[in-house]
């Protein structure tokens, strides 16, 4: 069984009952909330493994109600050179998990959704698979070749993340590839279409990003 983490982060989520879905679904070992994440554990009575960031999003009483609690506290000043996102990441990486999804990530500000889709890179270069969920979408990186699962008629957008991505050869969709390259500046592979209820991505070299609205 795959050993599976979650990051709570503190982007919009209308709907916390889907990250409690989630959690009984997937069943992670540990939950990490960036900052303000935590609130959004709190509304589904999930109480996390680890808070880590800076604090200044999170309600004093809320603070103190955590630490009557197992969860671990990771205080970290404001002045940073990371988001309380990366550092969440980054202390995931130390669990050693084969999976880590992302939660809270998109959404409300461009510079913080980039911010985070930003961060998939670096853990492929780790080799730990990462995705960003939202009820309605879900934000990963291939780096080789990856079966995109989901239901014939939903939206899948890719974008090259490297200068080149080469190699591209899409099965299951309406506009297949067979060795295809994409670069950045040319967003020619938007808006592709499951034709059934899963798809084939391979590529030779680079990063690809996937955008997959179910």
């Amino acid at each position: 069984m795959s050993k599976r983490l979650f990051i709570v982060s503190g982007g919009p989520m209308p709907h916390t009952q889907f990250l409690r879905t989630r959690v009984r679904l997937r069943k992670p070992f540990a939950i990490v909330c960036a900052d303000s994440g935590v609130l959004h554990a709190l509304a589904e009575n999930l109480i996390p493994h680890t808070v880590i960031g800076d604090m200044d999003s999170l309600p004093a009483e809320i603070l103190r109600d955590l630490e009557n609690t197992p969860c671990q506290i990771l205080r970290y000043p404001c002045r940073k050179d990371k988001t309380d996102t990366e550092l969440a990441l980054r202390y995931a990486w130390e669990q050693n998990p084969d999976e880590i999804e992302i939660y809270g990530a998109l959404g409300g500000r461009l510079d913080h959704a980039l911010a985070n889709i930003s961060l998939l890179a670096a853990s492929a270069q780790r080799g730990i698979t990462t995705t960003i969920i939202e009820e309605h979408t879900e934000v990963f990186l291939v780096t080789s070749q990856t079966e995109i699962r989901g239901h014939a008629g939903d939206i899948v957008s890719l974008f090259p993340v490297t200068p080149e991505v080469t190699g591209i050869t899409l099965e299951g969709f309406s506009y297949p590839l067979q060795n295809a390259r994409m670069e950045i500046g040319q967003p020619y592979g938007i808006s592709n279409v499951l034709t059934q209820d899963a798809g084939i991505v391979s590529i030779a070299a680079g990063y690809l990003l996937v955008i997959h609205n179910r």
